[in-house]
Formats: C-alpha cells, structure tokens, sequence
C-alpha cells in the first residue's frame, strides 16, 4: 500500500466530524499498513498542510481514523486495504434515577454477594479499574480514596468530571467507602480510574469508546468496567477489545435492559467479554434484565443505591448496575490472585455462580448469580472454551 499517496488523499478529502449520522471510523486491515501510516504521519510531507496533519493526528483511533469519509469517497486502490463504517451512537444501560433520600450503609446489592464476607481476605487492594462511562464526581465523599485522575476523552485538558451521574454511581458500586456516613462498594480499596467517554446524556461514539479502551490497556488497566451497549456490532471494537483481552485486561459489559431472552447486546455480546445481565432481591432476572445463553453472569441489578452528583446517593435499575457488582469482585478475586487470565475469571466466575431462584425459568440459561466470597476462595482450573455462540 502506498502510504505517502494514501496520506495526500486524506489530507485533501478528510474531516473530522462531530454530527451524527456523518460520524465514520476509517480502519486499516493491516496493522502494519496503520504503524506505517502513524510514522507517515509524523513526517513533514512536502504539500502538507501542518494544519491538517495535526487534524489528522487528532481523530487517531486504535487502528484507524474516525472522521467523515465514506466507503463511497474511497478511491478503488484503497479500498482492499482500508474498511469503513459507520461511527454510531452509543447509551449507558441504566433505567430511571431515584432521587429520594437513601440510608448510607452497604446496599443489598454488596451484600447478596457476599462481598463483607470477603473483606477480611481481599478489599480489592490497588486493583486497577477503568470506568469507560460519563466520568466521576470527584468531591463525592464516598469516592475520595479510590479515585486517579483517569482521562477526559471529550475534552483532553479538563478533569473527566461526571455531568450525568452514571459513571458516579458506577464507581460507588465498586469501590465507595464512605463509612458511616455514605455508603461501601464491593472492593473499598480498588484503584478507579475514570475515563470519560460519554456525555450528559450519557452518549458516546464507538471512536470515543475504542480510544478508551485502548488508553485503559496503555495505562494498565487491570479491569475495564463497560456499562453501556448497541444494537450492531463493529469491527473495530471487537479489535480492540480482542487486543485489550490479549493484554491480560479484564472486560466486564453490561448485557442490555430491553428484555430479550436470547439475544444482549455489544460488546457483551462478544465472547472475550465477561457479559452481565441483573437480578432483584428475589435472586430472580430482573424483569427489564436481557438473559439468555449470552449471558456469563448475572448481578443485583435493581433498585441499586450508590453515590450520585453533589456528594448525593440514589437508587438505579440497569444491567449496568449489575456490571459494577461483578467487576468489583473481579477486583477482590484479582488482589488476591493476580496472575489470573480473563478466561480463567470468567470460568470461576461461572463455576462459583449460585442458582437462581427455584421459580426462574431453567430455559431462560445456565448461570446464576454473582458470588464473591466462593469466587475468592474457589481454585482456578484450565479456562475451557467460552460458552458463548461466535458472533
């Protein structure tokens, strides 16, 4: 491939773009076509603009681009080396807030799995998570000892501050300790590292979301926390989340909440991913919960209190709530036994699971719910096959 051409064609056609709908991710097939392009780039090519090259340097994503060009504004000499597709919209799976006030303590969800029943072996000790959500409250009292600095990927320069609450009460899941006066996460003493991705709405681009993976596995993650989902699947998202799975990171992802009983959405859906669905306080699938053959994991999931926005606390329903459960066992497992793959986490994972409730449809699939304490103390054995269908 000629890469000096390639990169007066994009000099002269590329835009980045912010509209949705026009949002596109240029992907090479050929990782060594992407590091030839990346050293391309870094040179001073006569009939450049600097301009434009720092606009190209801008919208990098892990193997490609994310700007406006079309497979249609490809010329046919580079269309067998680069893919195209669209750079679509993405939500966090959470359902409506609660905003009355709670009592602090340790929520329902923490206690179901047995996670105090752990603390006096594991408390998640400087375990590395990164939170891929809307950012963190950073003056929630709950929050102040488990909080790095993370990264903004909206707005490079500033703090990844929380302007919606979800990632907010993502982190209290994991790892509050307020003490008496707030509330206490599963793993009080893990590492949380924000990385905002989505925005007020609780929103981001797949680009967003691959650039914060890839800066999760650069900065060494331990743990990725994914409460969000989609409908499609893209390529360059189960890239990267192969890449992040092969470093050793462990990808924790939220099922969906639209009740469908054999299908989740992405990227729980892919297999390297631990994929999350929720249950209620009668250890029951929570009736908004995706379920099925998809899932590896189910995890309290509804009427979950946690820290919100202004140092507050609120109750949340979602399969993302259900997701910070199991990473932040995920995090006691690892403090104890850290040299565990992601396929053997997930393996003990499944094989620590407890039943359902005796009423739940056996049809609906084969796991069960969350149990940090058998988890802990449970032996790993060779990781078998993932159990998920190739999607």
């Amino acid at each position: 491939m000629n890469i000096p051409e390639l990169l007066r064609f994009l000099s002269e056609y590329f835009t980045p773009s912010r509209d949705e709908g026009s949002r596109h991710i240029l992907s090479f097939r050929n990782p060594s076509d992407y590091e030839a392009f990346l050293n391309e780039l870094q040179l001073n090519i006569p009939g450049i603009n600097p301009e434009v090259r720092q606009t190209l340097k801008e919208a990098v994503v892990r193997q490609g681009l994310a700007g406006s060009l079309e497979s249609a504004d490809l010329p046919p000499r580079f269309r067998r080396a680069l893919r195209v597709e669209e750079d679509f919209r993405v939500n966090v799976h959470a359902l409506a807030a609660q905003e009355k006030q709670i009592n602090p303590g340790i929520p329902w969800g923490v206690r179901r799995i047995r996670a105090p029943e752990v603390w006096s072996q594991s408390t998640g000790l400087n375990v590395r998570i990164g939170i891929v959500d809307t950012g963190v409250d950073f003056g929630h009292p709950d929050l102040k000892y488990c909080l790095a600095r993370g990264v903004n990927l909206l707005s490079r320069h500033h703090w990844p501050h929380d302007d919606n609450g979800h990632g907010t009460h993502i982190a209290g899941t994991i790892a509050a300790a307020g003490g008496a006066e707030g509330i206490t996460g599963v793993a009080p003493r893990a590492i949380l590292y924000p990385v905002k991705a989505f925005d007020n709405n609780g929103a981001a681009y797949v680009s967003d979301i691959i650039r914060g993976i890839d800066w999760c596995v650069q900065n060494g993650m331990q743990i990725i926390n994914m409460s969000f989902g989609m409908k499609k699947k893209s390529a360059a998202m189960e890239e990267v989340v192969e890449r992040a799975t092969a470093a050793g990171v462990v990808i924790v992802a939220s099922a969906g909440n639209d009740k469908k009983k054999r299908n989740i959405d992405y990227p729980a859906k892919l297999p390297q991913t631990i994929s999350v669905g929720a249950t209620n306080r009668e250890r029951r699938i929570a009736g908004f919960s995706n379920l099925g053959p998809y899932i590896d994991i189910y995890a309290p999931g509804d009427q979950i209190r946690s820290s919100w926005l202004g140092g507050k606390h609120r109750k949340m329903n979602g399969t993302s709530m259900a997701t910070s459960h199991v990473s932040g066992a995920i995090a006691l497992l690892l403090a104890k036994r850290p040299g565990l793959t992601p396929a053997e986490i997930k393996s003990l994972l499944r094989r620590t699971a407890r039943p359902l409730s005796p009423l739940e449809d056996r049809t609906k699939g084969t796991t069960g719910e969350l149990d940090a304490y058998r988890l802990v103390r449970r032996r790993a054995k060779p990781a078998s096959k993932t159990t998920k269908k190739k999607v």
